[in-house]
């Protein structure tokens, strides 16, 4: 898999400010008492579970923001399988950075390779249906980025960044603007022309209506399969699909087969779990 690497320039506070929280006042004094400064050490990031890899530029940047001079050799890039007790990565210089930075460092890395390793698992629950996974904007406050990034990693695609994206009409915003027409309208008139427009529907009937509009995609939202099958032959390519609403590893592959375009997933970033991994030492 072909990841484009993620900018330093937007990782390193990530990691500057967990390496902080973590530092506390003093700095690791379990390791300082311990471990002699001069002391360079070996250890290997090892996949304790099958899994997907994401997130080892935040790794790496854990300890080299605690000591330059500590090396990463990549055996498993971002986007690989793993199985359980394959090296990821091994990691050399001094003990006392590597140890410092361990968990903030295992705190990124097992964060996001669950994320891509639940995406991975969803991803191929819908092999050979023209769906694509995608992820939403539920996800950790101040980790966004990379959490998408994870997904990425797994083989799923992302839906908006931010709500500077596109519009996306909701069912509060219909509600308030008082129907699905007036909410469509005033969102073409208040942006510029580049800009997709996205309603979601509850019922084939607002699907109807919002039809009429040429938005550029609908979010068919908690439809039942046979919903589904019949708001993608109304759309009829007119629009692009989306399906979504509390689907899982056991309903998505109904769901693809509907033939909808895209299925969006919010647990992938808010509650998929870690996937195990651990920092071994090796006896040089």
């Amino acid at each position: 898999m072909n990841l484009s690497p993620l900018p330093a320039i937007m990782l390193e506070p990530l990691v500057r400010a967990a390496l902080l929280e973590d530092l506390g006042r003093a700095g690791d004094i379990t390791t300082d008492a311990i471990v002699a400064k001069e002391h360079h050490a070996t250890t290997v990031l090892s996949a304790r579970q099958h899994g997907v890899v994401a997130g080892l530029d935040l790794a790496m940047l854990a300890f080299r923001l605690i000591d330059q001079t500590v090396e990463m050799r990549v055996e498993r890039a971002d986007g690989s399988e793993v199985v359980q007790g394959e090296t990821i990565a091994s990691v050399s210089g001094p003990a006392r950075a590597i140890l410092t930075a361990e968990r903030t460092a295992l705190n990124f890395l097992c964060h996001l390779s669950g994320i891509a390793t639940a995406t991975a698992s969803i991803v191929d629950a819908i092999s050979g249906h023209k769906a694509k996974i995608v992820c939403t904007r539920k996800t950790t406050p101040g980790l966004r980025a990379v959490e998408k990034y994870a997904v990425r990693a797994g083989g799923g695609s992302n839906h908006r960044f931010g709500l500077d994206d596109a519009i996306l009409i909701k069912d509060n915003h219909i509600a308030i603007a008082g129907g699905i027409r007036p909410a469509i309208e005033r969102a073409r008139t208040g942006v510029g022309h580049l800009v997709k427009i996205e309603v979601e529907v509850d019922t084939l009937a607002q699907l109807d209506e919002a039809l009429t509009l040429s938005p550029d995609a609908v979010l068919l939202d908690n439809m039942s399969l046979d919903e589904l099958h019949q708001a993608v032959a109304m759309v009829a390519g007119r629009a692009i699909t989306e399906a979504s609403g509390r689907i899982t590893a056991a309903t998505v592959p109904a769901i693809a087969a509907t033939d909808v375009d895209l299925i969006s997933i919010g647990w992938l970033t808010h509650s998929a779990p870690i996937l195990d991994i651990g920092l071994d030492y090796r006896e040089l």
